[in-house]
């Protein structure tokens, strides 16, 4: 067993030995692409989101030096085709670039990787000498020459390099250089029979593209058939909850709302599974270690990147173009840059079918206000702050304090919309009612008896408050639209979801620009 050449299957043991959730059908689509034109992988997903397990499992099964069909026995990779033809038959190069990027911060780092490398697999093939003049690419063309064997390439955090060091610099061309000469050159199809490489960054853009565009990339934005194994699914999740005794409920409002490729409904693995360790739903988004990258981010402030937060923690999407990113994330140039690398850090989920952004639930929601508050974006903080107090005023009946709070809720977001219609009202109460999300799901034009409610907050599982239904008028008044609840017959549709209900009227009035509210209770 070396460093870097035959691992061993030991980190995938110890995934086995703690709560695994079974994604080895990852291993049938690898599985489809060795040998192929399309035997070049690169997965790229959030910290947190299982690249490195995912890394390990595929030691496991390709390492010809151990034997791993107990480990797989019982996961959905051995009732496949494949499995038996690929288990454990290969010599398997592991790089962890993380590794040299912690030992080497000078711009030796190429060099030295290479040369450890080399070192290692000539230990492994010591009737394979290595000369003076072989890099590891020229000592692989010679190994599988004599031995007749490909080997699998596995690179965990590939990006690792990208993120330390600029583009430009002597480390970063160096890294660009060796990738080339790995995976570009003429006897690559002869010496790896595949290769799978992970990080949180796609490809494609790099400094010198060509180094790098005969992979095939998979990532947040346009995961394809890998999409389900990028995190969590609902039924996974579910099945965990059960077996633990935890509540789904909250383990959905925490740590759901990624929509990856066509799987619209996927969770943060690792911090469903640290919820099911520490038996509590919260925050485990601090540990990812990318909160100071995102604040920086944020602090750029591109023309209307504060509005599209603020749209977005009120549960509103954004319009995102991501193909202009450069996959550098020291070259950003505008607000769509920003965007972009929030999706690909987990920040934001991405609908690729209507090019659309959002923040996808709670913990990743109070992470953004967190680094809202470190950007000094006050007007922001101020709004999530009258926003707690808008909320207390409804559950109180305090019509005149719900009135002001819209008032000021107005006047702060006028740069987001033009506010004339009962529409941009909506949006407006949208975000007033941001801090309601903690104990509501929100709804926009809910369907009911009759019609539609404009906006109506239902509890979430466990929180003892009324359920509240809101609806809008422009010029008329708010009584008439208490009125309009009744005569749609709102409450008996809404009365399903709670036994107590809150009815709000609210009239906007262009002339005097000011709000006005009735608030009834509603007992069915």
């Amino acid at each position: 067993m070396g460093t870097y050449i035959n691992v061993g299957n030991a980190g995938f043991w110890s995934a086995r030995n703690s709560e695994y959730v079974d994604k080895s059908g990852l291993i049938s689509v690898v599985n489809g692409t060795l040998f192929t034109e399309r035997r070049f992988s690169c997965v790229s997903r959030s910290r947190r989101f299982g690249k490195s397990m995912a890394a390990k499992m595929l030691c496991a099964y390709y390492d010809q030096s151990c034997d791993s069909r107990s480990l797989f026995a019982d996961l959905q990779i051995a009732g496949d085709p494949s499995f038996e033809r690929h288990l454990n038959k290969y010599p398997v190069i592991f790089l962890d670039l993380s590794d040299f990027v912690t030992r080497f911060k000078d711009e030796e780092i190429v060099r030295q990787m290479d040369k450890q490398l080399r070192k290692d697999i000539c230990a492994a093939y010591p009737d394979v000498p290595l000369q003076d003049d072989d890099d590891l690419m020229a000592y692989l063309i010679r190994i599988v020459a004599a031995k007749q064997k490909q080997f699998i390439f596995i690179i965990d955090e590939w990006d690792a390099i990208c993120r330390e060091f600029k583009p430009g610099t002597k480390a970063m061309d160096e890294y660009v250089n060796w990738l080339r000469r790995m995976f570009k050159g003429g006897q690559t199809m002869q010496v790896f029979a595949g290769v799978y490489m992970t990080g949180i960054l796609p490809v494609k853009k790099y400094k010198t593209q060509s180094a790098m565009n005969n992979f095939t990339e998979y990532s947040m934005i346009k995961a394809g058939p890998l999409s389900q194994y990028f995190g969590f699914t609902k039924d996974e999740v579910r099945t965990l909850a059960e077996k633990h005794d935890m509540d789904f409920d909250e383990l959905e409002k925490w740590y759901d709302g990624y929509q990856i490729g066509r799987q619209t409904s996927m969770f943060n693995p690792n911090s469903v599974m640290q919820a099911i360790y520490n038996e509590s739903c919260e925050s485990y988004w601090a540990s990812t270690g990318a909160y100071d990258t995102v604040a920086n981010y944020i602090q750029m402030n591109y023309d209307g990147l504060k509005d599209d937060v603020i749209r977005m923690l009120a549960g509103g999407r954004c319009k995102v173009n991501p193909t202009k990113f450069q996959n550098d994330m020291s070259v950003i140039y505008s607000k769509d840059d920003v965007l972009t690398v929030l999706i690909h850090l987990g920040y934001l989920s991405y609908d690729w079918n209507k090019e659309e952004c959002y923040i996808p639930n709670r913990e990743v929601a109070g992470e953004m206000v967190n680094a809202v508050e470190a950007n000094n974006w006050q007007h922001v903080v101020s709004a999530i702050e009258a926003s707690a107090q808008l909320l207390q005023a409804t559950l109180d009946g305090d019509e005149k304090a719900v009135a002001e709070g819209i008032d000021a809720a107005h006047d702060e977001h006028t740069s987001i919309l033009s506010y004339n219609n009962e529409n941009s009202l909506a949006c407006v109460l949208s975000i007033a009612y941001y801090y309601a999300r903690n104990d509501y799901v929100m709804h926009r034009e809910l369907a009911t008896g009759k019609g539609f409610a404009d906006i109506v907050l239902i509890p979430r599982k466990n929180v003892d408050s009324p359920a509240i239904v809101l609806e809008l008028k422009c010029d008329k008044d708010a009584d008439s639209a208490i009125n309009q609840i009744h005569r749609k017959n709102y409450p008996a549709k809404v009365a399903e979801y709670a036994d107590r209900l809150l009815l709000v009227g609210i009239n906007y009035d262009r002339e005097t620009k000011q709000h006005t509210c009735r608030i009834e209770n509603y007992s069915s």
